[in-house]
């Protein structure tokens, strides 16, 4: 059944939902929460919560990457970040953080104009791997090619390749474009990349050879790529295409399984909820974890977008401090709004949807219901 709809006579559009438009529908069957279990394992790493923290500075920091892996997530950090191009970011860090509206994404642009050092990338990864926690770090395609081989050397657990949107093909006559294939194939660790929106897109990426795909474009709440670019995904069916083509890559690989992972409008615990049901295996968290106390962002939250040098198509936001990191995956919760204990908001979901695992969650019953609020 075709969902598209009539645009006007010389365009039509494909009807497309976030995840404000569908809702979890509960089943004949509960469960009691302390049966649920939120684990999950990429490659050969198990992982307690299904919580990826997203490379951004005001995000992750060696300290908060530590601090996540210790409570049973990953936290992946940001290798072209202010923790790579200076020896203490921190006086930065709160420079940005007061920062007025009009003069933040100029300022910005000038502080990440410092080089990356790789020596930098090499201590901050060691200083994760002494802590004896899971290490990932993170590069943009353009600048994959540079830095990669220091990456390996300093150790990770696990790469990430994460952008706007990446994808398998990119064309270019000017600079001599990553062979996300050949890359992924010559490397000895596993590779998570994206951003993907599409079927086809998610599709040709896991060919590639990645463990994981991250599925997203321009949806956080630091982004403005629709305002600049007009280009926007909602999330609950990129979610679901991204899906589709895991299921159909697993029989066309032969049993294959590659990783999805939601990147992208997770502001708050329902969010994440409705992702996994829409065939989610992680979340990557912004702006959820920008709100911890932990945060190197101290209640304002900004991605790469933010500072690009011709174009920039994110800003630095408000997102407040509402708990620890530990309140805020797992409470006790002091709000009644999404944003702490999103980990015991997650379990209970799946509790009273009868489900004890995240694979089994994913089957369940979804509708669309478009949030209205008052």
């Amino acid at each position: 059944m075709s969902n598209e709809m009539e645009i006007g006579r010389g365009k039509r559009g494909r009807r497309a939902y976030s995840f404000d438009d569908v809702a979890v529908v509960p089943s004949r069957r509960t469960r009691d929460p302390r049966q649920v279990s939120l684990a999950w394992q990429i490659d050969a790493f198990r992982f307690e919560i299904p919580v990826i923290g997203a490379p951004m500075d005001s995000v992750m920091s060696p300290a908060t990457a530590i601090a996540l892996g210790q409570h049973g997530g990953l936290g992946v950090l940001d290798l072209e970040g202010l923790w790579t191009r200076y020896d203490d970011p921190a006086a930065l860090l709160d420079e940005i953080a007061t920062l007025s509206m009009d003069a933040a994404t100029l300022r910005m642009q000038e502080i990440y104009q410092e080089p990356i050092k790789d020596e930098l990338i090499v201590q901050r990864l060691q200083e994760i791997r002494a802590a004896g926690v899971t290490v990932a770090g993170a590069l943009s395609p353009q600048r994959t090619q540079e830095h990669y081989e220091t990456v390996l050397k300093a150790g990770v657990d696990l790469f990430v390749i994460r952008g706007t949107t990446v994808s398998a093909e990119h064309v270019s006559a000017e600079v001599e474009p990553l062979n996300l294939k050949k890359f992924i194939y010559d490397l000895d660790v596993p590779v998570i990349v994206g951003g993907a929106s599409t079927y086809q897109a998610a599709l040709h990426l896991m060919r590639t050879g990645a463990a994981g795909v991250l599925v997203g474009f321009g949806g956080g709440a630091a982004q403005t790529t629709r305002t600049t670019l007009g280009i926007h995904a909602p999330m609950a069916t990129a979610v679901a295409d991204v899906a589709a083509a895991r299921r159909d890559y697993l029989d066309e690989s032969g049993g294959r399984y590659v990783h999805v992972i939601a990147d992208g409008g997770l502001g708050r615990s329902g969010d994440m909820v409705k992702a996994i049901a829409c065939g989610a295996d992680a979340i990557m968290l912004g702006a959820a974890l920008a709100r911890a106390a932990e945060a190197p962002g101290a209640g304002y939250h900004w991605g790469p977008e933010s500072y690009h040098s011709a174009l920039p198509r994110g800003e630095r936001v408000r997102v407040g401090t509402t708990g620890t990191l530990e309140e805020v995956l797992f409470g006790p919760g002091t709000r009644a709004d999404g944003t702490t204990n999103i980990m015991g908001a997650l379990r209970r979901s799946m509790a009273t949807t009868g489900y004890s695992d995240l694979k089994e969650f994913q089957r369940v019953d979804v509708v669309v219901s478009p949030y209205q609020a008052g």
